[in-house]
Formats: structure tokens, sequence, C-alpha cells
């Protein structure tokens, strides 16, 4: 597979994955009712925060893919995992206390695959930079969803 093929490929799986999972969950009533902190931002954030970051996630998974790094693509298929997994189990669910210990999972994945990236393909490793702001940002919401409720 050529690498101007490829790319596309990493796109599609990283924009349309996280957009199947973001139409599959039902985000709304259940969310909604939830008692929520002060620092929890409106409802139409998300959707342009995670779409700029699916971009940043497929861009970076190419470029470990095209370095050939073995132990960055672990970590990036397993990042990409956890980012999946959280959704259904947080919003459909409702598994507050083990949708947090899968964002811990999820940051912990996240800042391994920048440090394994950091020397050896560092434009990834910056591209993680945001998500992991991010995420770590989720995971405070999702702490304070879970102690508030």
């Amino acid at each position: 597979m050529t690498r101007y093929v490829a790319l596309p490929l990493f796109l599609l799986l990283t924009v349309g994955g996280g957009a199947l999972i973001g139409l599959s969950v039902e985000t709304g009533g259940w969310y909604a009712d939830l008692a929520k902190p002060v620092f929890n931002p409106p409802a139409w954030v998300f959707g342009p925060v995670w779409g700029t970051l699916y971009v940043l996630i497929g861009i970076a998974g190419w470029r470990v893919w095209r370095a050939g790094l073995a132990a960055p693509q672990k970590l990036w298929w397993a990042q990409l995992a956890l980012n999946f997994v959280w959704p259904p189990i947080f919003f459909t669910a409702h598994l507050l206390g083990l949708g947090f210990l899968v964002i811990l999972g999820l940051a912990a994945a996240i800042g391994a695959f920048i440090a394994a990236t950091w020397r050896a393909e560092r434009t990834a490793a910056l591209l993680f930079l945001p998500y992991l702001a991010w995420v770590a940002y989720a995971a405070l919401l999702n702490a304070a969803l879970w102690w508030l409720n």
C-alpha cells in the first residue's frame, strides 16, 4: 500500500469510526439530566473538538505506520480502542466509574505514545499533545460527573 493511499484510510478509520460511535450512543436525555460541574462545556463544543482531534489522531497513526515504528503503532491501536470503547461505557451503559478508569487508561496510552514517538517521529508526538490535553480535561469532567451523580 502506498503512503498516499494509507493516509485516507487512517483518516477514514479515525474520523469515520469516531463519527459512527458518536451517532450510535445517546448523549441527550440521560446526560442532560445529570448534575454538571461549572466547567462542563456546551454541547456544541464536542463535535468540532473531536472532529479535529480525530484528524490529528489519523495523521499521527499514518506517520508511525509510514515510519515503521512497531511499539508506537501498538500504542496507537491501544489508544484508539480505548477511545472507541469509552462512549458506550459512559453514555450507553451509564457506568461513570468504569468510564473514568477507561479514560485514565486512554490518557496513559496517549502519554505513552507521545513518549515513544518523541525522538523518532516528533510530528506524531506533537499531533497528540492537543489530544492529551482534551482527554485530561475529559477525565476531569468524567470524574466530576461521577462524583456529582
